[in-house]
């Protein structure tokens, strides 16, 4: 096989930008993400006759429709952290990392929208996919020379780690 045929049957890498936010970012997605679980637990137990006792049932049906689990994987080497996230179904576009020295945050938000029309009957169904996941980081990281990938609905972030003063012994001398 040509070296021109093996590259075209590769599947295509795809960079992701990844941003340094400031804290009110943050705080604002998690009001956001926090906002949709309430709404949607109070439908749930709106929907159930209100019945008192299962707020935590209500509380946790709706983290679950609302946020899908981010599975990761942590790796360490001398010189720098990679982590492996799934994200399936998620395109670039519709993912956003941000990287402070010793956190990491994916969020992203896939929506599919499907229309077909039956005469005058318009359907349209719609389904929207949301992951959200703050990563405490076991070392401080280089923020700004953070690389994220994103392939076959893995996601790959290879963060170097931050430069520190090294340990030097020092033998003291007689005076």
């Amino acid at each position: 096989m040509s070296p021109q045929a093996a590259t075209a049957m590769q599947p295509a890498k795809t960079s992701i930008a990844v941003k340094q936010p400031g804290t009110g970012d943050v705080v604002d997605r998690i009001q956001h993400i926090y906002d949709s679980i309430a709404r949607r637990a109070f439908e749930i137990f709106d929907n159930n006759g209100r019945w008192l006792g299962r707020d935590l049932d209500d509380w946790f049906r709706a983290e679950s429709e609302l946020l899908h689990p981010v599975h990761l994987e942590i790796a360490e080497s001398e010189n720098s952290l990679t982590i492996r996230a799934e994200a399936p179904g998620f395109s670039p576009k519709e993912l956003e990392i941000n990287v402070e020295p010793r956190r990491l945050t994916i969020v992203g938000k896939h929506e599919v929208r499907e229309e077909g029309k039956k005469g005058k009957t318009i359907y349209s169904e719609r389904c929207a996919k949301e992951i959200f996941r703050v990563v405490d980081l076991p070392v401080e990281v280089e923020s700004s020379k953070v690389n994220a990938v994103l392939k076959d609905g893995v996601l790959n972030v290879e963060m170097p780690k931050a430069a520190h003063a090294k340990p030097v012994r020092i033998e003291p001398k007689a005076a």
